[in-house]
């Protein structure tokens, strides 16, 4: 007894010795009996809340700072409508302001600078996807010549994910009980979980055409469901 204590004593130390943040050795469990590794997954459905879209104006004149201003303006005009959605500061970013000069090329004469083109850009984040089309219609009659998007997600997936790793870990004790019984064997334990990542595809971006009129049918955007999926590697004692 008085051993074993001096043992434990000696193994606290050595672990408080430790600098917080290294890379401690792994402990590996010994395995009686045979060893069965197995990987598994576990798959959930949902709806997307979340909506993403880059919504852009491009404009051109004879000169830069005329291009540029009138993007900014017809920009100012595009997040007034946002604001006026409900759009909070936080769904709106600036991804894009760019100015590029625009030439003419004509047979076996040096290009000719006609004037620029100017870009501003900004991702909008839509919480209410039963709206956005809406919100996309007034952008475009308020100024916006370039919509992209929608890219469906979901805001806050980790509820649904710790569902999928239930179910992978469901799963691959399900499948090691095959393996044990199609052998004469039975699962004793689990000597390890090793989660690959909880992944959910997102879909890429479906373009939407930047020439819709004001006056069409309204655009509507359609959730659909995701997929969210956990991989497990598994290992069992079988006796």
């Amino acid at each position: 007894m008085i051993r074993s204590a001096i043992f434990a004593a000696g193994l606290l130390a050595a672990a408080a010795a430790v600098p917080a943040g290294a890379q401690q050795a792994t402990i590996t469990q010994a395995i009686g009996g045979t060893r069965l590794d197995v990987n598994a997954t576990g798959e959930v459905t949902r709806v997307p809340d979340l909506a993403v879209i880059s919504a852009g104006v491009v404009t051109r004149a004879a000169t830069a700072g005329s291009a540029l201003s009138q993007a900014a303006a017809r920009m100012a005009r595009v997040r007034a409508a946002l604001k006026a959605a409900g759009i909070e500061d936080r769904d709106i970013q600036t991804s894009n302001i760019s100015l590029n000069p625009e030439y003419r090329y004509d047979n076996n004469q040096p290009p000719r600078l006609t004037g620029y083109s100017a870009s501003n850009t900004v991702n909008v984040r839509f919480r209410d996807i039963a709206n956005a089309g809406k919100v996309i219609d007034a952008l475009v009659a308020e100024g916006a010549n370039q919509i992209n998007g929608p890219t469906l997600t979901i805001d806050k997936p980790e509820a649904a994910l710790d569902e999928a790793r239930a179910k992978a870990v469901a799963a691959g004790r399900s499948r090691a009980e095959l393996y044990a019984r199609a052998m004469g064997l039975r699962v004793v334990r689990i000597v390890a979980v090793s989660e690959s990542g909880g992944s959910y595809p997102v879909p890429p971006p479906m373009p939407v055409m930047a020439q819709v009129r004001a006056e069409a049918a309204d655009s509507k955007i359609d959730p659909g469901e995701q997929k969210l999926q956990v991989n497990l590697a598994m290992t069992f004692e079988l006796q």
